[in-house]
């Protein structure tokens, strides 16, 4: 790469940082998405279109994922848009560029069922079993990211409101209500179990683990695994299973979309409407299962 290039790289990715907030991972990732393309061309600062499609080309061979080409497109896009916008060139080689066609990967959900037998197994945990149940609660009742719930700091947790302030990606800040059981759940745990899993030097979290250091996201999804263990459910059951199943049971109990997406930190509805095809097909299944013309004819 020339020096040109490496200063407007290094330009764009310092912008994304200070206006974006974006995690290191992602600048990396950014920066190594960008890197793939300079090693198509001789000067990717004067890329055409048909450089970036034997670039995305070069990925396919090399047995990327639809998905990973998508992400390394989408790179693409938002540095010619900004270079653009600087006036360092007059147009985007990236904007006639299609991209690859996704799969649409409906999210892991559990059934209703399935979260009370999680959280009867949570009951029958030989250490911290208030613990278990609150993380729960509150994963599968405000609908939070794994990061969100094992970071929340206790000064977040606002019990009398029955509220939760979470500064979400890119710190964005959003108040999601805590339901009455998830209220409980807390109160118990807090008041009842919480001082015997700390020390002194605690970290001033809600989730302590078992050393009275911060639970990891490693921490939960173990803890998780065994709870899914215990209660004999079947397949995967990750961190994020409890968040797709918060919102996609809300959009099945006649919650407003906007409001799910508010609730979530999506900053696209777009994101927030995967739901609305598990929806569907869950409508479809009802109505198979229990409509007289429903049933399959053979």
């Amino acid at each position: 790469m020339n020096d040109l290039w490496n200063v407007a790289l290094d330009d764009w990715l310092d912008q994304l940082l200070i206006e974006r907030n974006l995690a290191r991972n992602t600048l990396d990732a950014y920066r190594h998405d960008l890197e793939r393309l300079a090693a198509i061309c001789a000067d990717p600062l004067t890329a055409a279109d048909d450089d970036l499609r034997r670039a995305l080309k070069a990925a396919e061979t090399e047995g990327l994922s639809p998905r990973s080409r998508a992400r390394i497109l989408s790179a693409w896009r938002g540095f010619f848009r900004y270079l653009v916008a600087e006036g360092r060139r007059e147009d985007s080689p990236a904007v006639m560029i299609d991209g690859p066609r996704l799969p649409r990967k409906l999210p892991d959900l559990l059934s209703v069922n399935e979260i009370e037998k999680l959280l009867a197994a949570a009951d029958r945990s030989r250490l911290a079993p208030r613990r278990n149940r609150a993380l729960l609660e509150l994963a599968y009742g405000s609908g939070l990211r794994a990061t969100e719930l094992t970071g929340l700091p206790l000064c977040e947790l606002f019990i009398e409101d029955e509220l939760v302030r979470i500064i979400g990606k890119g710190g964005k800040e959003r108040w999601v209500p805590l339901g009455s059981r998830t209220v409980k759940a807390l109160e118990e745990y807090l008041t009842r179990e919480r001082q015997s899993l700390a020390r002194p030097d605690s970290p001033p979290v809600v989730f302590l683990n078992n050393r009275a250091g911060a639970l990891s996201r490693v921490g939960w999804w173990k803890t998780l695994q065994r709870l899914a263990l215990v209660a004999g459910i079947q397949g995967k059951v990750k961190p994020h299973s409890l968040r797709h199943s918060f919102a996609t049971h809300l959009l099945e109990g006649g919650a407003d979309l906007r409001a799910v997406q508010e609730m979530l930190g999506h900053s696209s509805i777009s994101t927030t409407q995967i739901y609305t095809q598990v929806d569907r097909i869950y409508l479809k299944k009802v109505h198979k299962s229990y409509h007289p013309r429903g049933h399959v004819v053979r």
